[in-house]
């Protein structure tokens, strides 16, 4: 990876007329920022269907996308829309976005898209060449046909055992009883993936190369647990005895108790991790480059009893190291991996890093507690990733507002800066001048916003994953102030 320098901004957050930030025009104002800035790296964090909670850490499926995220006039281009029809999607952007409602109106909308889609006969061919070539998305879509039918419980309480066990002759019968609806889910996942194709062609014409989140675990209830059981550790009923977590930490005084299933890593090794080569290679199809979420787990992990409320009772277990790491990096030359190699490290976590050769992670954030931290820039070596902060901290205003009295002294002693503005441009300089191959910072640290502008809280259920972009805040003033900073820096 060469110097260079990138924004975090996910999808979502992207401004627009239509509830949420889409695979549309805004996507492409926001590649030609990105360009005009100077910036190489569009980071973004996971594009699979959220459930319930709205975190795209809690996905239906590791390898479709979120039909929110397609773009309604995309598709009234193509003559699927009547401009009425179009109206009815838009709403204010408020800052944020309104799931509920979202929800309920977008479902509608693309079904009156897929009404006049499927009479069209070079758009059904193209769907049904998409549906050929995609192994996944059968199983994807039966799952999303079924709960439907089974007033949407997870699959390992569906009232069918012979469907909830992922039987060949329920499937078929499945897939005759609710024909219409998945062919409906088809498209949907045929619109997401021709959408995101035509906006990454935009993006890497204009040299930007976009950053995706694997995220290390999936979602218990989701497609690829139902349809590949024999790749998790479940017992005969699909229920786990322990789930996936992180101890306490920064974040949390409980840890964090994710609830996702275990891997049966020694199955998965016995046949050459193939779930995840098909994994990765999904992930290549959209991402430039692939932050492997939650790296730690690859050295070993928190396994927490099911029945536990909170994660303080888990144990680490050994994981999978080089020997998955090893054949992903073998299978997929061409793809440049991120170890998000933060929160509770050992000497194994580095060296296992270092003996597969991905650049790890720097977090400015957490930087300024005395001049030995390691994510301080005078401490980094170049093959590294500095940021500000991910999509899980405050925003650099935010932090600053609420980090405790000696840590700002230091940064500000470190920074030779004072007050909450120097001190956010000065952390923006101090990491596009370090030495590590590539900076990103999130957007709203550009702008100067704070905590109202965070993403995420660890541990906080509602509230999360919501943020906007107003129109017209990343403009082209700032822009260019992007771009002066960016190549003061030699990025």
């Amino acid at each position: 990876m060469e110097r260079s320098a990138g924004i975090l901004l996910p999808i979502f957050s992207l401004p627009g007329e239509y509830g949420i930030g889409t695979l549309g025009k805004e996507a492409r104002a926001f590649v030609d920022f990105l360009h005009s800035a100077g910036q190489r790296w569009w980071q973004i964090l996971p594009v699979g269907p959220t459930v319930a909670g709205n975190s795209p850490y809690t996905s239906e499926s590791t390898f479709a996308g979120n039909p929110l995220l397609i773009d309604p006039a995309l598709l009234a281009g193509d003559g699927l829309l009547e401009e009425a029809e179009l109206a009815s999607a838009q709403a204010p952007n408020t800052g944020r976005i309104d799931y509920a409602a979202l929800h309920r109106a977008r479902s509608t909308l693309l079904y009156q898209a897929y009404c006049r889609a499927r009479e069209n006969a070079v758009i059904a061919e193209k769907v049904r060449d998409f549906a050929e070539r995609t192994p996944w998305l059968r199983d994807y879509v039966l799952y999303r046909a079924a709960k439907r039918r089974f007033e949407n419980r997870p699959w390992f309480d569906w009232e069918d055992p012979e469907i909830r066990r992922h039987e060949q002759a329920a499937l078929d019968r499945l897939a005759e009883e609710q024909a219409e609806l998945v062919e409906f889910y088809t498209y949907e996942q045929f619109w997401f993936f021709s959408q995101w194709e035509a906006l990454k062609q935009y993006a890497n014409g204009m040299d930007v190369r976009i950053i995706g989140d694997l995220p290390f675990y999936v979602s218990l209830d989701s497609a690829d647990v139902w349809a590949e059981r024999k790749e998790f550790l479940l017992d005969q009923e699909g229920r786990p005895s322990k789930v996936a977590g992180v101890p306490p930490d920064y974040f949390s005084e409980d840890g964090q108790l994710w609830g996702n299933p275990l891997y049966r890593w020694d199955a998965q090794k016995q046949d050459g991790f193939g779930w995840w080569i098909r994994r990765v290679e999904g992930a290549s199809k959209l991402f430039d480059a692939i932050r492997i979420d939650h790296f730690r787990g690859m050295e070993s992990y928190w396994a927490v009893p099911a029945e536990s409320k909170t994660a303080k009772n888990g144990i680490w277990e050994k994981g999978p190291g080089i020997d998955l790491l090893g054949v992903l990096v073998s299978w997929f030359p061409q793809i440049t991996y991120i170890a998000e190699d933060l929160g509770i490290l050992t000497d194994q976590v580095h060296e296992l890093r270092d003996r597969a050769g991905l650049p790890g992670m720097r977090v400015l954030e957490f930087a300024f507690s005395g001049p030995d931290n390691s994510y301080l820039p005078h401490n980094y070596r170049h093959d590294c990733v500095c940021y500000t902060g991910t999509h899980d901290n405050d925003t650099l205003a935010g932090w600053y507002t609420n980090a405790g009295k000696e840590e700002l002294a230091f940064a500000q002693r470190y920074l030779g800066v004072s007050g909450a503005g120097e001190t956010r441009k000065a952390v923006l300089r101090c990491g596009l001048g370090s030495v590590a191959q590539l900076f990103v910072a999130q957007i709203q640290d550009y702008l100067g916003l704070g905590s109202e502008a965070r993403i995420n809280v660890p541990g906080v259920a509602e509230g999360n994953w919501n943020w906007r972009l107003l129109p017209d805040q990343a403009d082209g003033a700032l822009a260019e102030e992007i771009r002066a900073m960016t190549q003061t820096y030699g990025r």
